[in-house]
């Protein structure tokens, strides 16, 4: 959604300026009345233009004057008379006299003062609206206010404390699995590696991600020991990552098609009341486990829960250090050219092989104009979207 109005968006405002200049425009020229000035005139251009105007219509073999039986031509004038703005009779239309009326004048002064009225109201408004927006995007904050259920107000620090025990209590070289959502932060706060973050334009790397994430726990575990040192997820309710895993499984099986066979929407994924309940494959999925902290310990160990339970850190135990190793050699980093700072990425061999028998279907975003899709893909965004409208 952020790239389609990123993409319409100068389409909206020429629209919109070139609209308001019209209006603008029109209610000047109705309060310098400029307006009647030039509909006098044109009246005055029309009439003498209808009052001139003549037709030359040549009769052909029309008997010349005072030539009995000879041929020649003659020329016939016939008035033209402009039906513009005028009735049968020639009069003006009941619409134009009233427009041209001096209640219309006022009505029309009227009508363009409230114009430029509203344009400086609603034009305050979005001035100040917009600068306001503005800071607060330039200006992020991961810290906010809340209140206790008695009534007291706190600062909740939760994320950037979690952050910061990453920076002072992991290697350097410590990799960090969680939703791309926080990757940026992860990367620019905890100074660790993510396995991604809001470049999200490797659609299969995101699938991948939402895979290890949603499958049950054994086998995530199996998965994310070649990539990952630890796990931090979102917890707490309000949006958290448990709440958010119904769209990462939906996102995962648009790759890996076993997640949710023949359902794009995956709804068999999720909670089957209000109450939370989950269904029985998010209740067997790693992230359920990781946030109700009933994960097997000898997979996973918690080593961070945050001061109000809004983010749990994980860590990975029986960690490759071959498959490590294999990501950090240099040689192994697949680049457009040699030095370049972007790099397409490889995963380790011993992780291609797991995955590969998960029945793996690249999948281009939606927003890839670039790129025909094929008839199998066509079919699956159209079955998305018919579900998701609830049919």
């Amino acid at each position: 959604m952020s790239r389609l109005i990123i993409l319409l968006g100068p389409i909206a405002s020429a629209l919109g300026g070139w609209a308001l200049a019209n209006a603008l425009e029109w209610s000047t020229a109705q309060l310098t009345g400029s307006a009647g000035a030039a509909a006098k005139d044109d009246a005055a251009a029309r009439k003498k233009k209808d009052d001139d105007a003549e037709d030359e219509l040549t009769a052909d073999d029309a008997p010349a004057a005072g030539k009995k039986g000879g041929k020649g031509k003659k020329a016939v004038k016939i008035p033209k008379r402009s039906n513009r703005s005028q009735g049968s009779s020639g009069k003006p239309s009941p619409f134009d006299a009233l427009y041209n009326s001096e209640q219309g004048q006022m009505g029309r002064k009227a009508g363009a003062a409230l114009v430029f009225l509203m344009t400086v109201v609603r034009g305050r408004e979005f001035f100040t609206y917009s600068h306001q927006i503005a800071h607060q995007m330039s200006n992020p904050s991961i810290m906010f206010q809340a209140k206790l259920g008695n009534g007291q107000t706190i600062m909740v620090d939760d994320y950037r404390e979690a952050y910061w025990w990453l920076r002072d209590n992991t290697a350097e070289d410590a990799r960090v699995m969680a939703w791309w959502d926080y990757g940026y932060h992860i990367t620019g706060i905890g100074n660790r590696t993510t396995i991604a973050d809001g470049n999200t334009w490797n659609h299969e790397h995101i699938a991948t991600l939402g895979r290890c994430l949603t499958s049950p726990e054994k086998e995530a575990h199996k998965l994310i020991k070649h990539l990952a040192d630890y796990v931090l997820i979102w917890t707490g309710g309000g949006g958290d990552d448990l709440a958010e895993s119904p769209h990462i499984a939906r996102i995962g099986t648009s790759v890996y098609k076993d997640i949710c066979p023949g359902d794009p929407t995956c709804r068999h994924y999720g909670f089957q009341s209000s109450k939370r309940d989950p269904t029985p494959s998010m209740a067997a999925s790693l992230l359920y486990k990781l946030d109700s902290n009933t994960v097997d310990s000898n997979k996973f160990e918690e080593v961070f829960q945050s001061k109000y339970y809004k983010v749990r850190i994980f860590k990975v135990k029986d960690v490759s250090q071959k498959s490590k190793a294999w990501v950090a050699d240099p040689a192994n980093r697949k680049c457009d050219a040699e030095g370049s700072w972007y790099c397409e990425g490889q995963y380790p061999p011993a992780f291609q092989k797991k995955m590969g028998k998960a029945g793996r279907k690249d999948f281009a975003q939606l927003e890839n104009f670039n790129k025909k899709k094929s008839k199998e893909e066509i079919e699956y965004n159209d079955e998305y979207h018919k579900k998701m409208g609830g049919d």
